[in-house]
């Protein structure tokens, strides 16, 4: 599987360390543990973070030739806290390196890559004219196919930036509480118990084939077909939940290219996201073998 992924690169600080993260980031990292080859389209600042990001990415075995280096403006970090939920709360300090993309460039690091998918989130699209990088890369890629993981951040989206990257994405991911947010917008009943309904039309309006919704400790609901399945997740130690909604992406997307039945993937995904979790950083080490521990009787292959 091929990926070519669009978004941010940030430095997680929490109080007393900081880890390499960002979404698009921690996404591409887990495809390539998966054996996929996955390029990051971002930009780093020429600071000392910049550097290190740089360095931590070829260690994780990124293709870099699409980060550029962005004079004048810092390397994203996102200030970690918890919320009163014992979630993950991010601060995102903007501008940052990865808004200021440059897109004279994209067409020429991206010219000799193979691409079956093409993914992207929010947050960088909200910073003016970045939207138009993912119309770009469609152009140039027209047989690729599109994962939108929508991760809302406080102050750094919009309902409507939201309902057109819907219309450009074959398979949507978001979790339970962004479903609530954007059926509550988009006037469809937000409890729990009618979640096929906001499945339904989100699917219908903007002609999602997939759409993957995340309930932490209690695994996914995977909404295919016009059918909404539940599957269980994983009891963990957990250390900390950031980076294990990428891990999840990631795995979904390996087992939905590869045509998974919807259980297997959802497991699958389930189980990286828990391992993730259960693991301090965005991008621990991880492996098949790991996921296969704490999901006996299937095999991940």
């Amino acid at each position: 599987m091929n990926v070519l992924g669009i978004g941010e690169v940030l430095w997680d600080v929490f109080p007393s360390q900081e880890h390499l993260g960002g979404a698009a980031l921690n996404f591409c990292a887990n495809v390539q543990r998966l054996g996929g080859r996955a390029t990051l389209i971002s930009g780093v600042g020429n600071d000392d973070r910049g550097h290190r990001a740089i360095e931590a990415m070829r260690a994780l075995g990124l293709d870099t030739r699409c980060i550029q280096t962005v004079s004048g403006v810092p390397t994203g970090i996102a200030i970690v806290q918890s919320d009163e939920n014992g979630e993950p709360a991010f601060h995102i300090t903007r501008p940052a390196a990865f808004d200021r993309i440059k897109a004279d460039t994209l067409s020429v690091c991206t010219a000799s890559l193979t691409v079956d998918w093409i993914y992207f989130g929010t947050l960088l699209q909200t910073e003016k004219g970045a939207e138009a990088h993912i119309a770009n890369l469609m152009r140039d890629f027209p047989d690729a196919r599109s994962f939108y993981d929508v991760n809302l951040r406080k102050e750094h989206w919009n309902f409507d930036l939201v309902q057109r990257l819907s219309r450009i994405c074959d398979v949507l991911k978001l979790n339970l509480g962004e479903a609530k947010t954007l059926a509550a917008l988009s006037g469809t009943p937000h409890a729990e118990f009618v979640l096929t309904e906001f499945c339904d039309q989100w699917s219908s309006t903007y002609s999602i084939d997939t759409i993957c919704i995340t309930l932490g400790s209690e695994g996914c609901l995977i909404y295919n077909n016009t059918r909404l399945n539940q599957v269980k997740g994983f009891s963990v130690s957990v250390h900390d939940t950031v980076g294990a909604g990428d891990a999840f992406a990631a795995a979904f997307l390996h087992g939905y290219h590869l045509g998974w039945p919807v259980d297997k993937m959802a497991r699958f995904a389930n189980a990286a996201g828990a391992i993730v979790a259960s693991r301090p950083g965005a991008t621990p080490e991880w492996t098949l073998s790991d996921c296969e521990q704490i999901a006996p009787h299937i095999r991940f292959v």
